[in-house]
């Protein structure tokens, strides 16, 4: 098993990270790649690798950071910063370790709106940020790992552009949550479509299931996205990489699978995607 995308570089690891990697290796957790959302998490993401053999990064600027906002949600409480994305400063630190898998996490999001600036300017900037993301993981021939949250219709738009360029531009579509249509056309352009423990909750939304009824095995990642989306049997604690197996076991269930073969399956597509050993 190969957690995809979680947050061990965040502070809510920094009293016990030793113990959540030992969880995760007890668990069958085989690696981790630690995610960053701006310069600072994308820096300690690098300097994780450095302590831990099974520990993996991947650099970006989130879109929500652009600007400076409040995120006040169920499991989010934190004011962003706002950064400019200095795309040589990212490009120095993803070359900067052979242990730097992916860039990510990158996208577009819909749902964060900061104050006082017009839904217009924050569309384009977002897009203008993404475009210089792609062109930064195809120049290093890496994959993306994007993020989109009410936006899926124009980031699938900007993706395509680019593949017509470059068909080797790949990547996953992080915690997705969009449509069967929508899964489809990120399929269709070669990319990959990861599940966090949101399939877990009793009140996730009838349509993700049977999208993950109607995803391909050999299309499909797991993920955490700790210390966020705890599944459903750890709901109100914070998440870590030991409970990706949740997330697994749900997918052979709505499939029909083996635990085993879930876990398989999804293992390799981590080890292509990420060039991981």
């Amino acid at each position: 098993m190969i957690d995809t995308h979680c947050h061990l570089n965040f502070k809510a690891f920094k009293d016990d990270l030793d113990e959540v990697v030992a969880r995760a290796k007890t668990a069958g957790v085989l690696n981790i790649i630690n995610v960053g959302s701006q310069w600072d998490t994308s820096v300690r993401a690098v300097e994780l690798t450095k302590g831990y053999q099974n520990l993996f990064a991947a650099v970006a600027l989130h879109p929500i950071h652009l600007y400076e906002l409040e995120v006040d949600e169920e499991e989010l409480h934190f004011k962003t910063r706002a950064e400019v994305f200095d795309v040589n400063r990212y490009r120095e630190l993803a070359q900067s370790s052979s242990k730097v898998v992916a860039i990510g996490e990158c996208g577009l999001d819909y749902y964060h709106w900061p104050p006082g600036v017009e839904p217009v300017e924050v569309k384009q900037r977002q897009a203008e940020v993404f475009r210089q993301h792609i062109k930064l993981a195809t120049e290093l021939k890496l994959p993306l790992i994007i993020h989109c949250r009410e936006a899926y219709d124009d980031l699938l738009k900007i993706i395509s552009e680019f593949r017509i360029q470059n068909s080797e531009l790949r990547g996953v579509a992080h915690c997705f949550l969009g449509t069967r249509e929508q899964a489809r056309q990120f399929l269709a352009l070669g990319f990959y479509l990861s599940f966090t423990a949101i399939i877990t909750f009793k009140s996730v939304a009838l349509e993700l299931l049977e999208v993950v009824k109607a995803t391909p095995l050999n299309k499909i990642m797991v993920e955490t996205d700790a210390p966020y989306l705890a599944p459903q049997a750890y709901r109100g604690s914070r998440n870590e990489p030991a409970y990706v197996v949740e997330t697994a076991k749900k997918i052979a269930e709505l499939k029909g699978l083996s635990y085993e073969e879930v876990d398989k399956v999804t293992t390799s597509n981590a080890q292509q995607l990420f060039n991981l050993a």
